[in-house]
């Protein structure tokens, strides 16, 4: 910058003021100043921007056994594998990945092919170099990130432990008794080893997301030696001890707030075992647990996100008889309120059916009410039906599942049960009477209460959600819904079941 020249200029006069303004605030010499300033803003702005230089992705590769071959960098995402990027080694096997922003922190995988790969941790540490002669963690060596090459030594720590375990237990195989109790203590001092191990990466490196992954890998196991002893000689007694203490401590240490646990291959397994194996499965028992957890993620995208969709999805597809009240539940809270940002119109439209269908006939609910025309011309109303156990019976003579299950169901559940207080409320979901009596007489199927729906005006097949035919819902004496969507033996077992536990009360 010549500010000689500035002061040559046409503007004399602004300068001039400019000058005396100088003076006026005792700065004698103006140039002198200015030049200062010069320099300071210059050394400001370097000292302002150099950070964002050091905020970008820079991993350099010098793998002698790829050379001139095409590397893929991976990334670990919700339980899949996803390539982040590629490039070409060069003739010496040099190459580098590079990104102007850091990647998420998390597990990522050098690839060349399925047999010649291995994982890398990356952490806050984004600027490195790995070398490697072969395509073995044991060889490797990482320059300029210590939390990617505390990873490493710690793979390679696992694999001697795991061998050490299968060397054990092979040992046990063919050992006596007493030998046997010392390999035992020898494999508990495995698991010893392992937790100090990252014990000391929590004291190496504290707060690191190593730290927190390799911590994650800890499920508490309750130590049954602090029990009473009338619970642990008690197999049931100890069996809930155990569940409980599984239930109230199995996320003590995984961070599933934590974003960095999405780019890991047990992030979505972690959630999965939760769901279907810890909780105790019935609606009553995950809704509070499960929306909690989302509470608890939802100032993260990407986490709420996946779990909402996740338990959305679980419920909707559960074996478990009842859990689409969870589905109800989380569609209308996330979904049908707008707060499930990602989903498109198309899937929500899809969503709101399946409320739709659902919402009336969930478990524990009242029945809603039908008065529909019998095949004699006389109307039956479904709340009037005086029986202990009621079953809504919808089907379609048409349907080839509804074929078996009808004759099946009056032979097998039917038969067995109408003494004891069970009634059928057969709704025929067509408009073909001609069919709908043939398909009676054959089957003799004339003691049930036989009603079908002409003009479908009662909504039967929305509120018994006649969407797949059959459709059976057992209903206790006071017309709540207390099971469906079950077989024919799921039926006969549950009724025997219910029969049972009121003769014995």
């Amino acid at each position: 910058m010549n500010l000689k020249k500035l002061f040559e200029s046409n503007d004399r006069l602004l300068i001039k003021l400019i000058y005396k303004l100088f003076l006026s605030i005792g700065i004698i010499d103006p140039f002198q100043y200015l030049r200062k300033m010069y320099k300071c803003v210059i050394y400001l702005f370097f000292v302002i921007t150099l950070p964002g230089f050091g905020q970008a992705f820079h991993m350099e590769l010098k793998l002698t056994p790829a050379v001139g071959e095409t590397i893929y960098l991976a990334q670990y995402y919700l339980g899949n594998i996803y390539a982040k990027d590629t490039l070409q080694l060069d003739h010496s096997g040099y190459g580098v990945f590079k990104a102007d922003s850091l990647l998420p922190q998390g597990l990522y995988k050098i690839y060349l092919d399925q047999d010649h790969h291995f994982d890398i941790l990356l952490g806050s540490d984004q600027q490195f170099r790995i070398k490697n002669n072969f395509f073995q963690t044991e060889t490797m060596q990482v320059e300029g990130s210590e939390e990617t090459a505390a990873f490493i030594e710690y793979t390679v720590f696992l694999k001697k432990l795991k061998n050490e375990d299968t060397s054990l237990r092979d040992s046990m195989e063919f050992s006596g008794k007493e030998e046997r109790e010392a390999l035992e203590a020898e494999l508990a001092g495995l698991t010893e080893k392992l937790h100090d191990y990252w014990d000391q990466i929590q004291s190496d490196l504290p707060g690191s997301f190593l730290a927190r992954f390799v911590q994650a890998n800890y499920i508490p196991v309750l130590d049954v030696s602090t029990l009473p002893e009338e619970v642990r000689s008690n197999d049931t007694l100890l069996f809930q001890a155990q569940f409980q203490y599984q239930q109230e401590h199995f996320w003590d240490h995984f961070d599933y707030t934590d974003e960095r646990f999405l780019y890991t291959p047990f992030f979505k397994n972690r959630v999965e075992t939760w769901f279907t194996k810890v909780l105790f499965q019935n609606y009553d028992s995950v809704k509070k647990p499960v929306i909690r957890l989302i509470e608890e993620v939802r100032p993260n995208k990407q986490i709420f996100q996946f779990v909402t969709s996740y338990f959305l999805n679980s419920s909707i597809n559960s074996s478990i008889m009842g859990m689409d009240a969870l589905f109800v539940d989380l569609a209308r809270k996330y979904y049908l309120s707008g707060d499930a940002y990602w989903v498109t119109e198309e899937t929500l439209s899809q969503i709101r059916d399946n409320v739709r269908f659902i919402e009336n006939n969930l478990i524990g609910a009242l029945a809603p009410d039908l008065t529909l025309e019998g095949f004699d011309g006389e109307y039956y109303h479904l709340h009037q039906v005086d029986a202990k156990y009621t079953l809504v019976l919808v089907y379609e003579p048409g349907c080839s599942h509804c074929n078996d299950f009808v004759p099946d169901l009056y032979s097998a559940v039917y038969q067995p049960f109408k003494e004891k207080g069970l009634e059928v409320f057969a709704i025929y979901s067509m408009d073909n009477k001609e069919e709908w009596g043939e398909f009676l007489t054959k089957h003799k199927l004339f003691d049930w209460i036989n009603v079908w729906d002409e003009h479908h005006a009662s909504r039967f097949k929305i509120l018994y959600d006649a969407r797949k035919t059959p459709g059976v819902y057992v209903l206790d004496e006071n017309k709540t819904i207390v099971a469906k969507g079950l077989s024919v033996e799921q039926l006969k077992f549950f009724l025997e079941q219910m029969m049972n536990e009121e003769g014995e009360g």
